[in-house]
């Protein structure tokens, strides 16, 4: 491949990681998977040596923990504070169907309003209704934290690699 096309494929590769980097912090959308994605791309452009094989394992694992830790951290957040288990899954259906509606923002603003809306039906109690909410947003601001560090660490992990091929 001559060197402008390695410089290329590596400064498009990192744009792109980058985006996904920023793009973390809307909740729905799947930042750690475009950066997964990237590397993966890069690797059938570039190809995959034995150093490329290894990343991508370590960078696929990173992206599964990323896409856990959201759903997870977030549950365990509403839980927490109250929230019912139906609560947290009628909010995660109606967050995917927020950002379908109304991208990138719709979920971000459904997933709030479903849960507080569904337990103030269910205990008749604004308090515990938005204790519930409060839960929530404190596990998405720390599942925020918890992506952010992974995709940092995937991108680290790319970056070694790509060094490693000039």
């Amino acid at each position: 491949m001559p060197d402008w096309a390695n410089a290329l494929s590596f400064w498009l590769t990192l744009l792109i990681m980058l985006g996904g980097l920023a793009l973390l912090i809307v909740p729905i959308f799947p930042g750690i998977t475009v950066i997964w994605l990237a590397a993966v791309i890069y690797g059938f452009v570039t190809g995959f040596d034995t150093l490329g094989i290894i990343m991508i394992v370590f960078i696929t694992l990173g992206m599964i923990a990323g896409i856990s830790a959201d759903n997870v951290l977030m549950g365990a957040g509403a839980l927490k504070g109250g929230a019912s288990w139906l609560t947290i899954i009628v909010a995660l259906v109606a967050g995917i169907a927020g950002t379908i509606i109304f991208p990138p923002i719709g979920g971000f603003i459904a997933i709030p309003i479903a849960i507080f809306l569904l337990e103030l039906l269910r205990n008749r109690e604004w308090r515990s209704a938005w204790r519930a909410t409060r839960g929530m947003a404190l596990g998405w601001g720390l599942s925020f934290l918890v992506r952010f560090g992974i995709g940092l660490v995937m991108i680290a992990a790319w970056l070694i690699w790509a060094f490693s091929q000039f």
